[in-house]
């Protein structure tokens, strides 16, 4: 007859029924961590609970005598992958910024704004009057001004196209620095781009990119076409 250790059994028998709770445990603190993980690499702001199970000191080791605490992640970007407007930095200190910075970087400006200011310091770099900027990025010129004394963000559609200008100095920045035309040298990017704006372009029907710029897809299309400038840009 086969003898069976009933001290075993029973222990076999625990190990079937805690099994399962203790793996449904396991996924419960690592799900929410691995969520933290994703939030803080895609730039998402907020908290998250994560599970942390213990093991008490002292008690059978079972689950149900497990020690939970409960963590608070922080899952707010970090303060260095923030682009923000510095006047005091400049128009071109913020444009090379843009020019470096990653999607999710430039999604994040696109969400909150930018600093009303920028608009003012834009008009002086590329020598196009505010009111135009203004009406450009479709403010009117009265909210533009109330906002730039309030130091306040423009957000929303405004902000999207202030964005837009300063990546549209970027490209056009690099196409001079990648220039080895002998005009490059020297040559004033931002006002050439504030004139260039302002010029009917045949690739966009004969409309002025000044007056697409306002729009997501009128940006892009904008976009384009001066990514597409490589011959004739110091005219």
């Amino acid at each position: 007859m086969m003898s069976i250790n009933l001290d075993e059994a029973k222990m076999t028998n625990l190990s079937e029924k805690t099994a399962p709770a203790k793996a449904s445990a396991m996924r419960r603190a690592v799900q929410p961590a691995t969520a933290a993980a994703v939030a803080r690499k895609s730039g998402r702001a907020g908290e998250a609970d994560v599970i942390v199970y213990q093991q008490g000191a002292g008690h059978s080791k079972t689950s149900e005598e497990s020690v939970v605490k409960r963590v608070k992640v922080n899952m707010a970007p970090g303060k260095g992958r923030s682009i923000t407007y510095v006047h005091a930095k400049g128009v071109d200190a913020f444009v090379t910024r843009v020019a470096k910075a990653t999607p999710m970087e430039i999604v994040e400006v696109e969400r909150h704004g930018i600093d009303s200011i920028f608009l003012k310091d834009l008009s002086k770099y590329m020598d196009v009057p505010a009111v135009r900027i203004f009406d450009i990025v479709g403010i009117p010129k009265a909210t533009a001004e109330k906002k730039v004394a309030a130091k306040a963000l423009i957000a929303g559609a405004g902000g999207q196209a202030a964005l837009g200008l300063a990546r549209l100095l970027a490209i056009a920045k690099g196409i001079v620095e990648n220039s080895t035309a002998a005009e490059a040298k020297g040559f004033d990017v931002a006002k050439w781009l504030g004139h260039w704006i302002e010029r009917p372009q045949p690739a966009l029907g004969g409309r002025k990119p000044a007056d697409l710029i306002g729009t997501p897809t009128g940006l892009d299309m904008v976009t384009r076409v001066l990514g597409a400038v490589e011959s004739g840009a110091y005219q």
